[in-house]
């Protein structure tokens, strides 16, 4: 399995200092941090809408859950890896931690290297479990009907028209279906999602992304990425002729 692209951390650390100071140092590594929380209760509610490949989690925190009770949560829900910061080097913290099956620790204060080594080991063996990990049977419907999807979300079967989604989006074992204000996880891959979307309106642009043609709003000078809303997705080297081409004929 080919390694995640452009890798997305989501911190959650009582110190805004130290979060902002981290969160700096992740974006020119090449990160993408897609939150900073102070509290687990806000962090484990953007799971969903936003799934990051891997959580900073401070273990003293200042809402009603610790660090520790909120990467148990992550860990029974969503199965998002969670590298622990910590100050507390005491022993009982440590073995409380541990039953959290965290991927690493990382103890403050802390070099920037310790930071880089840490998360280039954990995506390491997030790859190496997903090479492993065998397919599970999918507890997602989808279904086509003419000009719409239907889609499992909240327990319901939900009607997505086509000409409402703007770009379905690979995440792992997941596919997250984009529309204007609205995003439906699904425990599906974005190939079964592909199939089920009409060629002649939407193109796979990279191997993690199929766009709607009609949503996109604007094209990079050499094609290196597109634009959708406020949605900057990238143009595969070797997809950049097929957009081109299908955008001059629309």
């Amino acid at each position: 399995m080919a390694p995640i692209s452009t890798p997305k951390i989501l911190m959650v650390e009582d110190d805004m200092i130290i979060a902002a100071d981290i969160s700096m140092h992740l974006t020119k590594l090449g990160y993408q941090v897609i939150g900073i929380h102070t509290q687990a209760e806000a962090a484990i509610q953007v799971i969903e809408s936003n799934r990051p490949d891997i959580i900073l989690m401070d273990i003293v925190l200042s809402g009603k859950m610790n660090g520790i009770q909120a990467a148990h949560v992550i860990l029974e829900n969503h199965k998002v890896p969670v590298v622990f910061l910590t100050s507390n080097s005491d022993d009982a913290t440590f073995q409380q931690a541990i039953a959290a099956k965290p991927y690493a620790f990382i103890a403050k204060p802390f070099q920037k290297s310790d930071l880089e080594r840490t998360l280039q080991l954990t995506l390491q063996r997030i790859a190496a479990e997903q090479e492993t990990e065998p397919t599970a049977p999918s507890d997602d419907h989808i279904s086509t009907m003419n000009d719409r999807l239907f889609i499992r979300h909240k327990d319901q079967l939900v009607k997505v028209l086509f000409s409402e989604i703007l770009f379905a989006e690979a995440d792992r074992n997941y596919c997250k279906i984009h529309t204007d204000g609205q995003c439906y996880l699904q425990s599906v891959p974005l190939g079964n999602i592909e199939a089920q979307l009409p060629a002649e309106m939407f193109v796979r642009v990279h191997r993690s992304y199929v766009v709607n043609l009609q949503k996109i709003d604007a094209i990079s000078e050499y094609h290196e990425y597109l634009s959708i809303q406020n949605h900057q997705i990238p143009i595969a080297r070797r997809a950049k002729a097929e957009v081109v081409k299908r955008l001059k004929m629309i």
